[in-house]
């Protein structure tokens, strides 16, 4: 699971440092927006005590469901398992979805610790298009080739999907969906989402109320 830890990372940890976008248009300005947005949420230093982690998430998840399309993204990861379902189900799965990704994560960004990011410059196709970019770390100076693939929403480019190292996001949840729904259907799939969810929220509170 290491790899669907990346995205998240990358949304809020990154700094643009020395390493400018290259041959950057609108959807790289946008990822790189949103990691300028969550830097000084970790380095805040109200938010740093153990009784404040609650609003300091809350916070970073705002910054990334700027960037992110959560009913697109869901869409793609149920597949053809999305086109059955009524409104208001597609609604609950984007939420669970989006909520139970951004819990599972956004607690990885609090180990932040100065990883830069070279922005790699867009590809535009119409209304989609990918945004690269490598994470620098000291074990990989070279970097982690982590490509965001977005799409035109009104005047805003928002992710459905991101590729670390060429493994899709999306990709990785669709088989572990698609193998629940095949083996258990897809009202057990949306029953162990709301598990989760309620361990991660157990957690969460669990974390808050650590002394510092």
């Amino acid at each position: 699971m290491r790899r669907l830890v990346v995205p998240l990372l990358v949304l809020a940890l990154a700094v643009a440092g020395p390493h400018q976008p290259a041959h950057a248009g609108a959807p790289t300005d946008q990822v790189k927006g949103a990691t300028d947005q969550a830097l000084p949420l970790l380095q805040d230093p109200a938010l740093k005590p153990p009784d404040k982690s609650a609003e300091r998430r809350k916070q970073l998840r705002a910054v990334v469901d700027q960037v992110f399309d959560w009913e697109e993204t869901g869409k793609r990861a149920l597949a053809r398992h999305w086109q059955p379902l009524k409104a208001e189900q597609r609604q609950e799965f984007s939420a669970l979805f989006a909520d139970l990704v951004e819990r599972s994560y956004v607690g990885k960004i609090e180990a932040y610790s100065g990883e830069k990011i070279a922005y790699g410059g867009d590809t535009i196709e119409g209304e989609q298009a990918t945004v690269k970019t490598r994470l620098l770390t000291k074990s990989q100076p070279q970097g982690i080739p982590i490509d965001y693939r977005v799409q035109k929403e009104g005047d805003r480019w928002r992710a459905y999907d991101v590729l670390i190292e060429g493994v899709s996001l999306v990709g990785n949840y669709r088989s572990q969906f698609n193998r629940i729904i095949q083996q258990s259907g897809y009202d057990e799939l949306v029953k162990k989402m709301k598990t989760k969810q309620e361990e991660l929220v157990f957690d969460e509170a669990a974390q808050g109320k650590k002394k510092p």
